[in-house]
């Protein structure tokens, strides 16, 4: 086989770069990709197929074509094939959206993994956490739903077996999703092994084997994530602690789980083991949530109790020891005791074993990689996305990421805008954010109105019986264009992205008060709520226009 890079001219939009690609490889074993922004198609080809074939293929399409070594332009940092070579240290979310592009885009890609491929993601993080908490979910309804008539029986938990079922279902996404991938793009090789600056233009990477390979790549895209932080508590590092990972990859239940951590990962896996059978005890250092509204901690912290979590905010362990069967947790008037104690206070960006100071690429105070909105880094031709970076720890912000990053890296000029960065949170009810909140918002010299309904005024929470939590809109005063949300019910994370679209399209509560939003949904709690800027809810018909 051959690879050959045209030059492709008459192409007006990504549906004629497809028709382009479609009408190669209509040519015998011929695999191609084609870039409408780059103008470029990289085709391999039997070496026995001839230049003027592939010519006049492109043109019988409508199209013009020349070979990019006979025209006048200089390829990418002078590679002298016209093919740039990329380099990416990772292989999770970012990585492989940054892969699969500047593939596309005509780029040969090495990736470079030293762990298990597919990142947190898909083996750690989002998809085994997910399958827990909606397991836990059933388990819950099953004895504490609202309904009477209904039995109210939830039975024994098979941890073994649910273990099992979440197993399969990581490794079916990680083949399917990732390592498939790789084994269909030829334009992406992957190697084993470890990375290393050794300059900014030179990576040296120890394979398992423990032979070295020396890369100098046209580009180097770092995507190498975070991994659980530990907190320096007197005694901790000596005993049997959990992380995130252990408490979702563990068959057991614990009679009692002591969680030390006030944010996401905590609270998730905290509710999780509670719903499955534990006694939960949570320390946080702050107040649940501290980085978001206070009213959300709050309202989310009275919902964790209520299914008898025991929380403890504003309170550091002093010393933490094990005997070999239970943990110690030494406070300042109390210890604690439990059978196992989950640590989960944060991540830590993995560039530590980077050598980044040989490459001149700058970091935080926290190690995580500085970059602009083009995911560049202090170092030229370097780039970063992803959980080891200052962006944030987001998968689908890594992946939007890497997707700018390849394009950026192949000669574009793409921009990461993360002025609208939704999130969520899914504990039960969950609790989902988008733009800025009261404090945030005046302290960016914003003079912000803000609403709030509570969920016993949304129809769809009382015919379901679960009126926890509350809807709250942010408001820039002066013209009631929307500028922030919170909400916190039960499945609250699909609303979110209505409220994080009417920001980006900077509408008006009137407006958004004036749609039509289905009756009997979570989402006409938009609605009601941008009411309220104007009216009082509570004496309007149950589908008041």
């Amino acid at each position: 086989m051959t690879t050959h890079e045209l030059k492709i001219t008459g192409m007006t939009c990504e549906g004629c770069a497809m028709k382009v690609q479609t009408g190669l490889e209509r040519l015998a074993d011929v695999h191609a990709r084609v870039s409408y922004e780059r103008e470029r198609a990289t085709v391999e080809a039997p070496s026995a197929l001839s230049r003027e074939r592939l010519l006049e293929q492109v043109r019988a399409d409508g199209y013009g074509a020349a070979f990019v070594e006979d025209t006048d332009e200089t390829p990418v940092r002078g590679n002298t094939s016209g093919q740039t070579h990329v380099a990416i240290i990772g292989s999770g979310g970012g990585a492989f959206a940054a892969a699969i592009r500047a593939a596309e885009e005509g780029a040969r890609v090495t990736m470079i993994e030293a762990g298990t491929i597919g990142g947190t993601c898909v083996n750690v993080g989002c998809v085994p956490s997910k399958i827990t908490l909606r397991a836990a979910e059933l388990h819950h309804r099953r004895a504490h739903h609202p309904f009477d008539g209904i039995a109210r029986d939830a039975g024994p938990v098979d941890r073994s077996a649910l273990l099992a079922q979440l197993r399969g279902r990581v490794e079916e996404l990680r083949q399917s999703k990732y390592e498939s991938i790789l084994a269909d793009e030829p334009a992406i090789e992957f190697l084993a092994g470890r990375a290393r600056f050794e300059d900014a233009g030179t990576l040296a990477v120890e394979q398992p084997s423990g032979a070295a390979q020396r890369l100098q790549p046209d580009r180097i895209l770092i995507a190498t994530g975070a991994s659980p932080a530990v907190p320096p508590i007197d005694g901790l590092a000596a005993t049997p602690y959990w992380t995130s990972t252990e408490a979702l990859f563990t068959d057991e239940i614990p009679e009692h789980l002591l969680v030390l951590g006030g944010s996401f990962v905590a609270l998730e896996t905290a509710q999780a083991y509670r719903r499955l059978g534990s006694e939960v005890t949570v320390l946080a250092r702050s107040t649940l949530l501290s980085r978001d509204d206070p009213e959300v901690g709050a309202a989310l912290q009275a919902a964790l109790e209520d299914e008898g979590i025991r929380i403890l905010t504003h309170t550091a362990a002093r010393r933490i020891d094990h005997d070999g069967a239970r943990f110690r947790v030494a406070l300042d008037g109390e210890t604690l005791m439990g059978e196992r104690l989950l640590v989960a206070t944060g991540r830590q960006p993995n560039t530590q074993m980077l050598d980044l100071e040989n490459a001149g690429v700058e970091t935080d105070d926290s190690d995580a990689i500085s970059v602009d909105s083009h995911l560049r880094t202090s170092a030229a031709g370097i780039f970063a996305v992803g959980d080891c970076t200052t962006m944030p720890q987001l998968v689908y912000v890594a992946a939007a990421a890497g997707t700018r990053a390849a394009i950026n890296m192949t000669g574009g000029d793409a921009e990461l805008d993360l002025t609208v960065v939704p999130t969520v949170v899914f504990t039960d009810p969950q609790v989902a954010t988008v733009g800025l909140t009261e404090r945030e918002a005046e302290h960016r010299g914003i003079a912000p109105d803000a609403r709030r309904i509570d969920l016993e005024h949304v129809p769809r929470a009382l015919a379901n019986f679960d009126t926890r939590g509350f809807i709250k809109l942010v408001t820039e005063a002066d013209t009631g264009r929307l500028i922030g949300a919170q909400v916190v019910a039960h499945n609250g994370g699909e609303i979110i992205q209505m409220a994080a679209l009417a920001i980006r399209n900077r509408m008006t509560v009137n407006s958004l008060a004036n749609e039509l939003f289905p009756y009997l949904t979570i989402s006409e709690g938009i609605k009601l709520c941008a009411q309220t800027f104007s009216k009082d809810v509570a004496k309007l018909s149950c589908c008041a226009g």
